[in-house]
């Protein structure tokens, strides 16, 4: 069927909500608009799927939800009965439509006789990630669209262990989803099976979850000296993070200033332009309130609290929003720093990141004597090591980070955890005040330590039904055509994540990288820096990042600049 026609099959149907037709009938005259609701299916990838919320099959809406659902509900019923009354977990965070989409998956999954736990209240990733192992659920739906715009909202799936779904699993899911024709037709659950099958989480998890997180201080000494007077800024910025996070600071005893503003669960996030606490412009009610206050650390939490953002007050008095490379590193020597402090760093500890964060982690964790583990961009990748080293006992997992703000220390949840992160960001700056520091001083001092590496990354939108191919495209044209320098900088070995090789460019050698596949280059150059290009997983956009080492920050942004203008003339961007 064309995308008129199946326009004409919604609009028509009987089934179809009134707020439905009602939308639906608005862009009738709109070609661009009804070909963008439904000349595609809106995509189901590893991490689920997120889109525009609207009518269509391109779009969040009710009836992507329910077709959805009713793919994991099959996967679920070929396991046995069993694994369906395990059941699933499920929550949402404070986006629009959330909670009615959470509702509708768990009356989908009621329908075919599977249990559904939903949380009552918004409840973030981590608290959904750490209730599916708490619980023994078979699978997890959390309700997000992460750090995206207001217009969006998303899918997540998580496996049994916590970990948003494997790749393996998620294949099987999705060719039970495309078999669902009719979107509108996906049964609705009795009265009886509502009754029998939805029930709520039960109190004591989001108990559990505090008291595992309070387990993961390492600085009580310091807490207790300075933690009622402190001068810290946070912001939940409308999210899921406000109740969490506020709670955790209080059970450990430090206190932080919020940004009352921005603690109602606004699905419009009317005080911001993107609820991402990485740009230092949707920090800035904090910023302004450190200022009044004296406060020289502000941080923040995205819409479903598995992103943690943070600006310092510089040495010239102004505040910079530090990268998520920047946090990370700070958060791994604090955390390796304090273990060490206390003999309690074991001998055979491991940290975990993906291969486009920062470099310096290798420095670090060389440093301290730890493993250092590198996977491919995805939370899950750190929990399958998390997995492996319960098995096997081969390493201790201490400390797993992304530069893309995400960071867990413990293994009570699978994903990206900021309110463990923000527990632990709080602490650090307790106890940098407590021995007469801040934070951006303990900062320079790692990189006069380590020498300075410049880590960014920028991101180039594309547009349209084709946005997913015409992305990869221009990655399979990088692999087509290779790169022997950008600009100052020689290349010394390129990775094909897609094909799992690594080729070194003096001697033309071949090894396997021993990673999941996945289309991505990866450039090593001169002296450790290096370059990647990857599609987005989550979102139309091409990610390029860029590592540079350089004798100061002045000559690392000097060659970021050049890099930068090499790579967009090789991409044509």
């Amino acid at each position: 069927m064309s995308y008129k026609e199946i326009y004409d099959s919604w609009l028509n149907d009987s089934r179809l909500c009134e707020e439905g037709k009602l939308e639906l009938e608005s862009v009738k005259d709109n070609k661009e608009e009804t070909e963008y609701r439904f000349g595609a299916e809106l995509e189901f990838g590893t991490a689920g799927m997120r889109g525009i919320i609207g009518y269509g099959t391109n779009m969040m809406n009710v009836y992507t939800v329910k077709r959805a659902t009713q793919g994991l509900a099959e996967f679920i019923k070929n396991r046995g009965e069993t694994d369906m009354a395990r059941g699933v977990v499920i929550s949402y965070d404070t986006r629009m439509k959330s909670d009615e989409f959470a509702k509708a998956a768990a009356e989908v999954l009621a329908a075919n006789g599977i249990k559904a736990y939903l949380f009552s209240d918004v409840h973030p990733v981590p608290m959904l990630s750490f209730a599916v192992r708490y619980l023994n659920t078979v699978a997890g739906i959390m309700v997000t669209a992460s750090h995206n715009p207001k217009q969006y909202n998303g899918y997540k799936v998580y496996g049994e262990d916590g970990a948003q779904m494997s790749p393996e699993d998620t294949e099987v899911v999705v060719s039970y989803i495309q078999k669902i024709q009719d979107y509108l037709g996906v049964p609705a659950p009795t009265d009886e099976q509502v009754k029998k099958y939805i029930k709520p989480v039960p109190s004591n998890v989001d108990k559990k979850y505090y008291k595992q997180l309070k387990k993961l201080t390492l600085s009580k000494k310091a807490v207790k000296a300075c933690g009622k007077e402190l001068k810290l800024v946070y912001t939940p910025v409308h999210g899921s993070g406000y109740i969490p996070v506020t709670t955790i600071l209080k059970k450990i005893g430090i206190h932080a200033s919020i940004v009352e503003e921005q603690t109602k669960k606004d699905t419009g996030f009317s005080t911001v332009e993107v609820p991402n606490p990485e740009f230092k412009e949707t920090l800035s009610m904090g910023i302004a309130l450190a200022k009044r206050i004296g406060a020289t650390v502000v941080f923040g939490t995205d819409p479903d609290s598995d992103r943690l953002g943070v600006a310092v007050k510089n040495k010239d008095g102004e505040f910079e929003a530090l990268s998520g490379n920047q946090v990370g590193i700070l958060l791994l020597d604090y955390i390796l720093t304090r273990l060490k402090e206390e003999n309690a760093l074991p001998e055979n500890a491991a940290v975990v990141k993906s291969f486009v964060t920062t470099g310096m982690a290798k420095a670090i964790c060389q440093k301290f004597g730890v493993s250092l583990f590198e996977v491919p961009v995805g939370f899950k990748f750190i929990g399958e090591k998390i997995k492996l080293w319960e098995r096997d006992l081969s390493h201790t997992f201490i400390f797993g980070f992304e530069e893309s703000c995400g960071y867990l220390r413990g293994t009570h949840a699978r994903d990206k955890d900021a309110v463990v992160a923000s527990m632990l960001c709080a602490e650090m700056v307790c106890y940098y005040t407590y021995i007469g520091k801040t934070v951006f001083q303990r900062l320079q001092e790692i990189y006069d330590t380590y020498g300075y590496v410049l880590d960014c990354n920028i991101s180039i939108p594309f547009k349209g039904l084709n946005a997913m191919k015409d992305m990869n495209a221009v990655v399979d044209g990088l692999k087509a055509s290779p790169v022997n320098a950008f600009d100052i900088y020689n290349v010394v070995a390129v990775r094909d994540y897609s094909s799992n090789t690594k080729t070194e460019i003096a001697t033309g050698e071949k090894t396997e990288i021993g990673s999941p596949l996945t289309n991505c280059v990866y450039y090593e150059l001169e002296n450790g820096s290096f370059i990647c290009v990857r599609p987005s997983g989550t979102e139309p956009k091409l990610k390029i990042y860029f590592s540079f080492k350089a004798n100061n920050r002045g000559d690392a942004e000097a060659a970021l600049e050049k890099m930068q203008a090499a790579v967009k003339n090789i991409i044509k961007a």
